[in-house]
């Protein structure tokens, strides 16, 4: 049986001979076109973004950063808009949500997805219409509920049975009728290209279709003053690059559709698909385009629906990843780099840049893959194998597990990571009392700042020690 290093994942055998569809590049200054966003260019080995280079960012707002280029991200919440034409797309705002983010997604005709008080709030000051919003969370206080309720969002998808009774509760106190949607879970988990349709009900969202729990919920859900179904809501995964599990899941969903239609008299209007869409974030992932998506997934629906003899309901899905994802990179500035002697007269190269696991917690939390390149510069020399780690007292600070530089990457570099739009911004700590970094729009040559900074004021605004 295969054991864990000691030192973790990193230390394992073979690690030093990278993943298997790695390979060393002809020309380390290259970019590869799919894992960045439209705008972004090398000239003379100098990395721009949205027509900006990123020295010359770094020089005006400092380092790290996060590069967000506005184009690319209108771009493809159009795509999705377009080639989902027939279903309401809900931005997932947990993957990267600010008030400028939230002002592009209303004007590209997305809807949004929000599951805080917090992400709220947000839309609430970017002035988005809360007809378009969609509220989710296992967990919603009275008083989220309240608010969400006062401002009139357009759906609140429901996770467990006490959430149905204080819904009611509130949405009766305030003499207004809540939109509910009750999240089910279906049986099936994503990875990749792995379905496997059995044990995952074993997780604190949604309702069980095979306990029977979906179909009471909804029972409830139809019983109680205050609340209308709008119907069932589905995720099944993320970084999903086939549609093989939405396939599994829609026939579940669509059973119970047509149980409630049947048993309980009520046709749901509406069904959410979730989201989970994959994006490239090394050269082994191959993404669909939202048209294929949408064909894909209208016809599965469609299919299921002829079986049960229903009409096809509203349909809506959730991409956030998928989005802001490959919109976003996050330039470093490089400050050692340490060539380690290993046993067997082997080497690793540490490239040590200014941030780390407090700015991308994905790859400690995930062990999940990266690309980088040098930004700063051209280089002659030969690629060399190399990890790019933070400055965090961990050993798993890693950002980059396994990357080709070239072999002269030295401090005062820059490098920048691709397709960190989603979840790092959102997932970043202030972990050994680092300051978060900055978002920068970038656009026509033109840099704005969508989130500042924190300074050491922020820092120690919540310190009230003497």
């Amino acid at each position: 049986m295969p054991t864990a290093h000691p030192s973790g994942w990193a230390h394992a055998d073979g690690a030093l001979r990278g993943p298997h569809w790695l390979s060393a590049p002809e020309d380390p200054n290259a970019l590869l076109p799919q894992l960045w966003s439209t705008t972004a260019e090398k000239t003379d080995g100098v990395l721009s973004v949205g027509g900006v280079t990123l020295p010359d960012l770094v020089a005006e707002h400092g380092s790290p950063a996060y590069v967000l280029d506005e184009a690319d991200f209108r771009a493809r919440a159009a795509a999705f808009r377009d080639g989902f034409a027939d279903f309401d797309v809900f931005y997932a705002g947990k993957s990267f949500l600010a008030t400028t983010v939230a002002r592009w997604v209303a004007e590209e005709g997305l809807h949004l997805d929000v599951c805080s008080a917090g992400e709220l709030l947000v839309a609430e000051r970017a002035e988005f219409p809360m007809e378009r919003v969609g509220f989710h969370g296992n967990n919603k206080t009275v008083a989220e509920l309240e608010r969400a309720l006062t401002l009139g969002v357009g759906r609140i998808i429901v996770d467990s049975f006490t959430e149905i009774e204080r819904i009611g509760a509130v949405a009766v106190e305030l003499g207004r009728t809540a939109r509910v949607m009750v999240r089910v879970t279906a049986g099936v988990e994503a990875h990749t290209h792995e379905f496997i349709a059995t044990a995952h009900e074993d997780q604190k969202f949604g309702f069980s279709i095979a306990s029977g729990d979906a179909f009471e919920a909804a029972r409830r859900v139809l019983a109680t003053e205050g609340l209308t179904l709008l119907g069932l809501h589905s995720h099944i995964g993320s970084q999903i690059f086939d549609t093989s599990g939405f396939e599994v899941a829609a026939r579940r969903v669509l059973a119970l559709h047509a149980r409630i239609a049947s048993e309980l008299g009520h046709v749901s209007p509406e069904m959410d698909l979730g989201g989970g869409f994959g994006i490239a974030y090394t050269s082994q992932d191959d993404p669909q385009t939202p048209a294929d998506l949408a064909t894909r997934l209208g016809k599965i629906v469609d299919d299921e629906c002829a079986i049960f003899g229903l009409e096809r309901p509203r349909l809506s899905i959730e991409p956030g990843r998928a989005i802001v994802g490959p919109s976003m990179c996050t330039v470093y500035e490089v400050g050692t780099v340490k060539r380690v002697a290993l046993d067997g007269g082997q080497h690793r190269t540490y490239v040590s840049v200014d941030g780390g696991m407090s700015d991308n917690i994905r790859t400690a939390l995930y062990d999940a893959d990266y690309s980088a390149t040098l930004a700063s510069r051209a280089s002659g020399a030969e690629p060399t194998l190399s990890r790019i780690v933070g400055k965090h007292c961990e050993a798993g600070d890693i950002v980059v597990k396994d990357e080709f530089l070239p072999g002269d990457v030295a401090p005062g570099d820059l490098v920048a990571v691709p397709a960190t739009g989603a979840y790092c911004r959102s997932m970043a700590s202030n972990y050994n009392h680092a300051l978060r970094p900055p978002v920068i729009s970038v656009r026509d040559g033109q840099t704005f700042v969508v989130l500042r900074r924190e300074t050491v004021e922020d820092l120690l605004s919540t310190d009230v020690g003497a």
